[in-house]
């Protein structure tokens, strides 16, 4: 049986491997929160062993982040320097890995004046867009990952020690990333099949529109765009290169023809959302977009996230994950997207990955006239559950029952 420390080194090949996948000769550009510099270390360590040409390190701490929310001058979140929008875009542009440790109080923020938060996302993701829009279409290898951080740790059981819920959330992540049960790589390898597996059944169906439907209240239709195609596991950067973009993921998706959705949205897990928990919410659908929004925790944050720009109110994915999963089945509610989001089904209000046959060729112009959807803001919410209910409708008419009880029928 390994102990934590080698399960850290098999967990940052993996990362390093199967999920940025470095090339030789390829920079990394590393994000990672201070408090776990050591981890930060095996990832960069792996990257160099894989021929990486050079690792950029990006650090980040929450208490930092807040002081900045609470005391910087208020002018300075309507910008963002030229230095730093430069640094990603040229970074970016030369085919860079961008990896990133996602792991933050998911509370952070619970205290900040939600307007400086709304203008800072608005100011960085106007400054950002080519950046963005380069991540969304894979023209870079990209990947996300987490580690414990004290305060996370803490968040999620409350009940134990902070020493004793660091190391519980470690085996909990480990668990949910396939690395404590043999060889992690290998593991890895299956689980990415798996997930091509579905993908390909529902490529095959093509269907034309998906009804949801559950008790909690979710009772939606949507129509999917001509030409479409579901994803999950393993992509392709432009280069050519395979790797994976989430580690843990569970979920195939897509995207919806922006002005289909309607019907009611109802969120079966809490949100993190810009530093603050948002929970026990819905959205009100017509046509695509959100007409109405409502939370008993959070709400202010959830309508801001919603009107950053035109696009935040419509929606740019659907992801089908079975409730029968490794997250979901651990009982733990892990506050942090990465992880909830590959517990249940969710779907995502803002910009659509633009899962289109030849979307590399087509204009902006030409993918909204076939309904995806653009904005500068892309947040993911559970809606599933078991009793959850999924019916595909092929062009033909057809009702095919995709889930049942929550899970894949196939």
């Amino acid at each position: 049986m390994k102990n934590l420390e080698e399960l850290k080194k098999d967990y940052a090949d993996l990362i390093v491997k199967a999920g940025i996948n470095i090339q030789k000769g390829q920079r990394l550009v590393l994000s990672c929160p201070v408090e776990e510099a050591d981890f930060a270390r095996l990832l960069a360590k792996a990257a160099y062993e894989a021929g990486c040409k050079e690792v950029i390190m990006r650090w980040s701490d929450d208490d930092l982040t807040r002081y900045k929310f609470l005391y910087a001058a208020d002018e300075i979140f309507d910008s963002v320097d030229h230095w730093f929008v430069e640094m990603l875009e040229t970074l970016s542009e030369e085919g860079a890995g961008f990896l990133s440790v996602y792991a933050e109080d998911p509370e952070n923020l619970k205290d900040v004046d939600p307007d400086r938060i709304k203008r800072n996302q608005i100011s960085s993701g106007k400054a950002l867009e080519t950046y963005r829009l380069r991540m969304m279409r894979n023209d870079c290898p990209w990947c996300v990952v987490s580690v414990p951080t004290k305060s996370w740790a803490k968040a999620v059981f409350p009940e134990l020690g902070e020493e004793e819920a660091v190391l519980k959330l470690w085996a909990e992540i480990l668990n949910a990333c396939r690395v404590d049960g043999g060889d992690a790589a290998k593991n890895w390898r299956e689980h990415s099949d798996e997930l091509r597996r579905h993908v390909e059944i529902m490529n095959n169906y093509n269907f034309k529109s998906l009804r949801y439907h559950n008790a909690a209240g979710t009772d939606v239709t949507l129509d999917l765009p001509e030409g479409h195609f579901w994803a999950g596991g393993d992509e392709v950067c432009k280069a050519g290169h395979n790797f994976s973009a989430n580690i843990p993921t569970e979920e195939v998706f897509t995207l919806p023809v922006r002005d289909s959705i309607n019907g009611k949205l109802v969120a079966t897990r809490p949100l993190c959302l810009n530093g603050t928990i948002v929970d026990k919410f819905y959205f009100i659908v017509k046509d695509g977009k959100i007409v109405e929004a409502h939370a008993e925790k959070g709400e202010e944050v959830l309508k801001n996230a919603i009107t950053v720009d035109e696009g935040a109110s419509y929606f740019g994915e659907v992801a089908l994950v079975p409730y029968d999963s490794p997250i979901q089945n651990s009982g733990v509610l892990f506050l942090n997207t990465l992880f909830d989001e590959n517990a249940s089904c969710h779907f995502a209000f803002g910009e659509a990955y633009p899962c289109i046959h030849g979307s590399e060729n087509m204009t902006e112009e030409e993918l909204k006239a076939i309904g995806v959807n653009y904005s500068m803001t892309h947040e993911d919410f559970m809606i599933g559950s078991p009793d959850l209910s999924i019916i595909g409708i092929t062009h033909d008419g057809e009702e095919v029952e995709i889930f049942r009880d929550g899970n894949f029928t196939f």
